[in-house]
């Protein structure tokens, strides 16, 4: 039976089919909704008029008479699964009501309506936000879902505008950048490219199912991510009482509606077990971490605003990460150290081929490490991902989030496989991104059997190790030194380990219950298919 997924990154222990764990927040928070919202306030900019909408190109939104509703509904057979947009709209001297409606994924219907005055348009506007929700527009600051209406999506801010727009004497005029050249080079520029591009992440919505006209990049909420969270406890407290078919569907229905998906005309699945719960998890983790990039990117240009001569974007990215990357001479004796980690511990399914091996040093990271001064047992060990977090990953680090969870318990999972993380990388365009951490291990605890209870490592130890039936021969392991640690790096290939023939684990996890216990060293930009 395969282990439940997490959000995005690192490896579970298990089976080559293992879903992989995800970095998450920090673990001092009780609550999704603390940990999402600590992250930093939301960077809120100009409403954009619906691309569908015949003003489009010449209107804009009138002050923040905007709304996205959502509608899911899936109990006593139903398949509703359906959208209600609602904007003011100012063109020239004339104000407008635009609706626009129909089934998630789909263009809809449409309703444009001329007002000889703002109030009026006003009016039309709030007396459809009621009709559709039950809620005031006055009140949205408080707004109750009600069955059978629509859901507010909060979304925030738009796509910064290349062209940023000032005032002078109440008019607005344009304000050119002068935008310096690029300084990184050529491998960098595609790096940086790689794991900030719209398009990727995009990709990486929609192959979740997310609706991205409901949630479209530089809009993402934490706050929404939040309900979403709220939801799939409700769940998971209604499965735990063994609810019955008719609560699940109920609860589904409320999830999709907080977190719209596009099913096409299928209806949508009831989350009905703890498998799936895990893989919602795993998905607004990934969504909390897209969001966590397009704030970067929002709050760099955000602080540019009034400076007539920025930075180059490519430059702008870089420098948000506060991470510094330094790219490998292949001649290196540590190259070679690791693409022979690389080939003697993957296996001919995604067949990993390096592009680029980077150092990394994230700011502040190898002070918190320096923590764990005094704890020896040291391993260079895989952590694979979704290339849509690498961004968050390289600005924050590996982290652990109250909900996140694995046949290990609540920790950061790592692999001595390159073929077990390998299994976790989603790529783009067939590039993807794995990390070698260096782990202080210490004291390590061997188990052979699940225990998702953990949340620390037990009294006396430092680590946990559900040992596999095979392992990359240690006795080929080399070592090398870094900042006056030795740590061990496997060479070898896998052999079988007949002391553990038994264990329930096929491939060995290595489990840390503190962050401060790892530290990112190299990043590995592979082509993999």
């Amino acid at each position: 039976m395969a282990p439940k997924r997490r959000a995005a990154s690192g490896t579970k222990a298990g089976g080559k089919k293992a879903k992989e764990e995800t970095p998450k927040p920090k673990n001092a928070f009780t609550s999704a909704k603390e940990a999402l919202l600590a992250a930093g306030p939301q960077v809120k900019g100009k409403k954009k008029v619906d691309e569908h909408c015949p003003l489009s190109s010449n209107g804009e939104v009138h002050e923040d008479y905007d709304c996205m509703l959502n509608q899911t509904n899936i109990g006593n057979n139903n398949n509703n699964n359906k959208f209600y947009v609602v904007q003011v709209i100012k063109s020239g001297s004339s104000y407008y009501s635009w609706n626009r409606w129909g089934r998630v994924g789909e263009v809809g219907q449409n309703k444009l309506s001329e007002f000889n005055n703002v109030e009026n348009a006003i009016k039309d506007f709030e007396k459809k936000f009621k009709d559709k929700t039950k809620n005031n527009w006055s009140d949205r600051l408080n707004f109750v879902s009600h069955p059978g209406k629509y859901t507010l999506i909060e979304v925030d801010g738009d796509e910064n505008a290349e062209v940023k727009v000032d005032s002078v004497d109440g008019k607005s005029v344009k304000v050119t950048k002068n935008v310096l050249s690029c300084t990184l080079d050529t491998a960098m520029k595609k790096l940086i490219e790689l794991i900030f591009s719209n398009d990727m992440f995009k990709e990486a919505m929609e192959c979740m199912n997310l609706d991205i006209k409901k949630m479209p990049l530089g809009k993402l909420s934490k706050i929404q991510i939040a309900k979403g969270f709220e939801v799939l406890e409700e769940i998971e407290a209604a499965m735990n009482q063994k609810r019955g078919k008719a609560r699940l569907e109920e609860l589904s229905s409320k999830f999709f509606t907080v977190i719209p998906h596009n099913f096409g005309r299928n209806r949508p699945p009831a989350i009905d077990n703890k498998e799936v719960v895990e893989q919602k998890k795993e998905m607004l983790m990934v969504l909390a971490d897209i969001e966590l990039a397009q704030t970067l990117k929002s709050e760099t240009e955000k602080a540019q605003e009034m400076v007539e001569t920025v930075p180059h974007p490519l430059d702008q990215d870089y420098n948000s990460l506060h991470c510094r990357l330094s790219l490998m001479d292949t001649n290196s004796e540590i190259f070679k150290i690791i693409e022979k980690y690389l080939k003697a511990t993957s296996d001919g399914y995604r067949k990993p081929k390096i592009v680029n091996v980077w150092e990394v040093d994230r700011d502040t990271e190898g002070t918190r490490f320096n923590e764990n001064d005094k704890l020896e047992n040291r391993r260079l060990l895989w952590h694979g991902t979704n290339i849509a977090v690498v961004a968050a990953i390289l600005k924050s680090g590996l982290r652990i989030m109250p909900h996140s969870g694995g046949r290990v318990g609540r920790g950061i999972y790592f692999a001595s496989e390159n073929s077990k993380s390998a299994c976790y990388v989603r790529t783009s365009k067939n590039t993807g991104v794995m990390f070698l951490c260096e782990v202080a291990l210490g004291q390590e605890k061997t188990i052979t059997k699940d225990n998702s209870s953990l949340k620390s490592a037990p009294p006396g130890f430092d680590s946990v190790v559900a040992r596999g039936s095979v392992e990359p021969d240690p006795s080929q392991d080399t070592f090398i030194t870094l900042e006056g640690k030795k740590i061990a790096v496997p060479q070898g290939k896998p052999i079988s380990q007949p002391q553990f023939s038994g264990s329930h684990f096929c491939n060995s996890e290595y489990l840390i219950y503190k962050e401060s216990q790892c530290r990112l060293r190299y990043l590995l930009e592979l082509h993999m298919n």
